[in-house]
C-alpha cells in the first residue's frame, strides 16, 4: 500500500464576531473554548500537526499556554478558508489540510475519523465536508442552520441558509457540519479564486468551489455538533460539557 498523506488540522479563530466578540476565548469549563476544541482535535491522535491559525496575539496565547501550536496570519482574511490556507502554505501539494472550526468544543473524535477515512478512500477525491440528517422544524426553518443537497454520488448540488428540499418537515433534510477536508493543492486554487454571485447571496464560502466547478464530496454521519454562535449556545454547551465530565464513561460526549 502507498504511504498514507501528510495530514494536517488547521483551526482558524479570529476574536472580531459581531454576535460574539472575543468567542474564541470565552471561559469553558476553566479554560478557553479554543482551547477545549484544539484538545478535542490533537486527542482525535489523527494528525501529524494540528494548529490554531489566528491573527490575535490573545489567542495565540491561550493556545501556547496550554501547550498547544498557534500560528499568526493576516487580519485582512474574509473567510476561515483564507486563514487556513495562508497557515498551510508549507505544506506539500499531496498532503490533506482539515478545516476545524473554533467555535466546535464539543466536536466528537469519531467525525473527525470518520472524515478523514471518507476523504483518503478514494484518491480522486480533493474537498470533502461533513452533513448529518435531522427534521428539526426549527432548525429546517433557521437561516443560521446551513442545508445541503447531494446528488446520487453523494457529492454537493447546493448549500443555503433556506429549507431545501422545499418540504423539509416530511421528508427530513441534511444540516452541514462546517468541517472541511482539502487537498493541499485544491485549498490552495480554491482561495485564489473569486467570490461568486452564489457565495455572496448565501454567505456560504463553501458555494465558490461549486461554482467553480470543483466537486464538495459530502460524509452522511450520524455524529451531530454542537457549535457556539451566541452567549447562549455558549450556556448549552457547557451545560453538556458538565454533564459528560459528571457521568461515567468516555469523557468526550
Amino acid at each position: 500500500m502507498p504511504p498514507r498523506p501528510y495530514r494536517c488540522a488547521i483551526i482558524p479563530a479570529r476574536f472580531a464576531s459581531m454576535r460574539f466578540p472575543g468567542k474564541p476565548l470565552a471561559p469553558l469549563a476553566g479554560k478557553p473554548m479554543i482551547v477545549h476544541v484544539f484538545e478535542r482535535v490533537q486527542g482525535a491522535a489523527l494528525f501529524d500537526d494540528v494548529r490554531v491559525a489566528t491573527d490575535d496575539a490573545r489567542i495565540a496565547a491561550a493556545v501556547r499556554d496550554a501547550g498547544g501550536q498557534a500560528q499568526m496570519t493576516r487580519a485582512a482574511h474574509q473567510t476561515g478558508t483564507e486563514r487556513v490556507a495562508e497557515a498551510a502554505q508549507d505544506l506539500p501539494d499531496d498532503a490533506w489540510v482539515y478545516n476545524v472550526q473554533g467555535d466546535e468544543p464539543l466536536l466528537p473524535a469519531a467525525l473527525l475519523h470518520e472524515l478523514v477515512a471518507f476523504a483518503e478512500a478514494d484518491p480522486q477525491v480533493q474537498l470533502v465536508t461533513a452533513a448529518h440528517p435531522s427534521a428539526d422544524a426549527t432548525d429546517a426553518a433557521s437561516p443560521h442552520v446551513v442545508k445541503v443537497v447531494l446528488d446520487a454520488g453523494g457529492r454537493a448540488l447546493y448549500f443555503s441558509r433556506a429549507a431545501i428540499p422545499w418540504a423539509p418537515a416530511a421528508t427530513g433534510f441534511l444540516r452541514h457540519i462546517g468541517i472541511y477536508g482539502f487537498r493541499s493543492a485544491t485549498l490552495r486554487r480554491f482561495v485564489a479564486l473569486p467570490r461568486g454571485a452564489l457565495e455572496r447571496c448565501e454567505a456560504l464560502e463553501q458555494l465558490r468551489a461549486l461554482e467553480h466547478g470543483i466537486p464538495i464530496h459530502v460524509l452522511v454521519t450520524r455524529h451531530a455538533t454542537l457549535g457556539v454562535d451566541t452567549p447562549e449556545d455558549l450556556k448549552l454547551v457547557a451545560s453538556r460539557l458538565q454533564a459528560s465530565l459528571e457521568s461515567p464513561g468516555p469523557r468526550h460526549p
